[in-house]
């Protein structure tokens, strides 16, 4: 693979706090190398505006790794950039040529309102994990892990919904700003294996309730949360998600 250096033009969204208003600020950045990670590319830039005595960039990161979902930019116009099932800090600047101008922006959702600059607060996947997204188990010693048998396929599908790790590039790709497929995901998580079965109806009407209240819109089977989510979670799951709505609500209504 060939490397080499090149220079660009930034357009990057500054904004003080989340009631203050922003706007794009413009940066040159020179001498990047291809294979930089886009989050390093960051820090070559912060650290030459601090050395201009300028107010560094504020953005999220902590894992570097594609497992935390802290590192939230909207490049491009694409969630996480130009490459797919990938987050921004597995990017690379080999995905950019010499001379390109990239404007990166935080996610944009009411839901999600920005810290500053690039950093956005996420509670609200916080508070609708805590409003269901547990099971209740007594303490003790470690179950053995072949002692509940499960079914393959089951706990194949579980598994790849237990992927998500709650970025929120679902929600920033949808033009409903909706965060069905991050749900999705993590009743369907607890609802195909046996631990999550006490609290399965409970657990899809308060996750539910609880993303309403957040201000979420609905879907609208777009697919668009599927094609930039960083783990290829599938659409699929909402339509569990659905059906482990109605079943719920229909049994609440029974009793």
């Amino acid at each position: 693979m060939e490397h080499y250096n090149m220079n660009l033009t930034l357009k990057v969204w500054k904004q003080k706090n989340t009631k203050a208003g922003g706007s794009f600020e413009t940066y040159q950045v020179k001498d990047i190398s291809s294979e930089m990670s886009f989050l390093e590319m960051f820090d070559v830039l912060n650290e030459q505006l601090i050395t201009e005595g300028k107010d560094p960039i504020a953005f999220d990161h902590d894992c570097r790794e594609g497992i935390c979902g802290m590192c939230s930019m909207y490049i491009d116009g694409r969630a996480h950039g130009p490459w797919t099932k990938n987050t921004v800090c597995q990017l690379h600047m080999r995905a950019f040529k010499d001379g390109d101008t990239i404007v990166v922006e935080p996610w944009r959702s009411a839901a999600f309102p920005v810290i500053k600059d690039l950093m956005v607060d996420r509670g609200a996947f916080d508070r609708i994990m805590q409003a269901g997204g547990f099971i209740s188990v007594n303490t003790g010693n470690a179950v053995d892990a072949n002692a509940l048998p499960i079914d393959k396929k089951d706990a194949d599908t579980a598994f790849n919904a237990a992927s998500c790790i709650g970025c929120g590039a679902c929600v920033a790709a949808c033009k409903n700003s909706s965060a069905m497929l991050f749900v999705s995901a993590k009743v369907s998580q607890l609802a195909l294996l046996p631990q999550g079965q006490p609290e399965r109806e409970s657990r899809v009407l308060n996750m539910v309730a609880q993303m309403d209240k957040e201000g979420f819109g609905n879907c609208t089977n777009t697919y668009a949360c599927e094609a930039e989510c960083p783990k290829g979670i599938s659409v699929s799951y909402i339509a569990k998600l659905n059906s482990e709505y109605l079943k719920a609500g229909l049994g609440t209504e029974e009793q």
